[in-house]
């Protein structure tokens, strides 16, 4: 069988062309009612563009903290109900997560400047591992890390997708939650939910 190099070029270009054109579709997709698209989500108290995002996981705003356990590196478990108590930040992150470990140094940061007031947990999805404790603390993470590599804690909430960050108040009501933040949103959320 003989190759036409003619060929194969125009091949090559109509299927450029239709995957070009099935990407755009494809991405249109997520259109309102309006048939608009969105594509950024203007920051009202800040003016800054953030990127949109799309809504995969579970609104939990308003309900308790779920009855489910997680764990310590040690294999210790640890009921989420427990974290209730004093207002509190669950940051839901794994190292293989690239949103999340861009955020870390800003929980971090945060808990500095709110540790004595606000409660920081970090729950790694990825299960209790030293690598995994070594990651976050080689970020300047110092606040408790916690584990559910059953998943436990992540079905019951409904995350799909991370980071998740839930701001809890004394009561173990989750009174917001998050995407990926940067410490100005994070002290920002802080100080309006929790203090």
């Amino acid at each position: 069988m003989k190759v036409r190099p003619r060929l194969l070029v125009v091949s090559l270009l109509i299927a450029a062309v239709v995957s070009l054109g099935l990407g755009w579709f494809i991405a249109r997709g997520g259109t309102d009612a309006s048939g608009r698209g969105d594509n950024v989500v203007v920051d009202g108290t800040q003016n800054q563009l953030q990127p949109a995002t799309i809504e995969t996981n579970a609104i939990v705003k308003g309900d308790q903290l779920p009855d489910v356990n997680v764990q310590t590196v040690d294999g210790t478990d640890v009921s989420i109900r427990s974290l209730a108590g004093q207002p509190t930040v669950i940051n839901v992150w794994g190292s293989t997560c690239t949103a999340c470990v861009v955020e870390l140094p800003e929980f971090a940061a945060a808990h500095l400047l709110y540790g004595d007031r606000v409660r920081f947990v970090g729950i790694s999805y990825l299960g209790a591992t030293e690598r995994e404790e070594s990651f976050a603390r080689d970020r300047g993470v110092q606040y408790e890390l916690l584990y559910d590599g059953n998943f436990d804690f992540v079905n019951e909430v409904g995350i799909t997708s991370f980071p998740v960050t839930l701001f809890v108040d004394a009561n173990g009501r989750i009174v917001r939650q998050t995407g990926q933040l940067d410490e100005a949103a994070l002290t920002r959320f802080i100080e309006s939910d929790l203090l």
